[in-house]
């Protein structure tokens, strides 16, 4: 498979036919005509309409926790770890809204191998959340908190932003973030 500008653009094309007709309803022929290519040109890239949905998930799964990473390195403090996991989160799920919708909605769409490798990549992203969660309860001896029942609350509450987020009405995705980030931690840490 050829990565190249052409390859960049058609993730993003199939992504944008799968966030507005829904995985089963997309075929191929949809793709191919927004992408202005031809079904050869298509198929030159891609196997298949499950393909696409695969690499299109590993592609911004991947993306996410290696941004996540970057964006706390050298951070040492749990609590602004946390702040700056949900500002990084929501800054790259607004950034590919689209994208993160499909992530959201059409996993349970792939099968074998692609289903495997993309369970992982969650299992990753949500241990990473997790991880962040537990070590900040334990700084501020937080006892009887669950941290994953915490941590996929807070992903959770983060994930559903593409069915209300409106930047005229609700600010930019920085505000959003630190807003969300004082409502969880204020409920997290809150030892009253």
């Amino acid at each position: 498979m050829k990565k190249d500008a052409r390859y960049e653009q058609i993730l993003k094309v199939a992504a944008k036919v799968f966030f507005d007709r829904g995985f089963d309803r997309a075929s191929i022929r949809d793709i191919a005509r927004d992408s202005g290519m031809s079904l050869a040109g298509l198929y030159y890239y891609f196997r298949s309409k499950e393909e696409l949905l695969f690499l299109i998930q590993e592609q911004v799964f991947s993306d996410l926790l290696a941004g996540a990473k970057d964006r706390l390195d050298g951070e040492t403090d749990p609590v602004k770890r946390i702040e700056l996991f949900i500002g990084h989160h929501m800054g790259f799920f607004v950034r590919n809204i689209t994208e993160m919708k499909v992530l959201s909605h059409e996993y349970e769409r792939l099968e074998g191998e692609h289903h495997a490798r993309i369970a992982a990549l969650r299992r990753e992203y949500y241990g990473f959340a997790e991880g962040h969660v537990d070590a900040a309860l334990k700084a501020r001896n937080r006892k009887g908190v669950n941290a994953r029942i915490a941590s996929l609350s807070l992903l959770g509450m983060m994930n559903w932003l593409y069915t209300w987020y409106r930047p005229n009405r609700d600010g930019t995705p920085e505000d959003v973030a630190a807003q969300m980030a004082r409502l969880y931690l204020r409920g997290l840490l809150d030892t009253r």
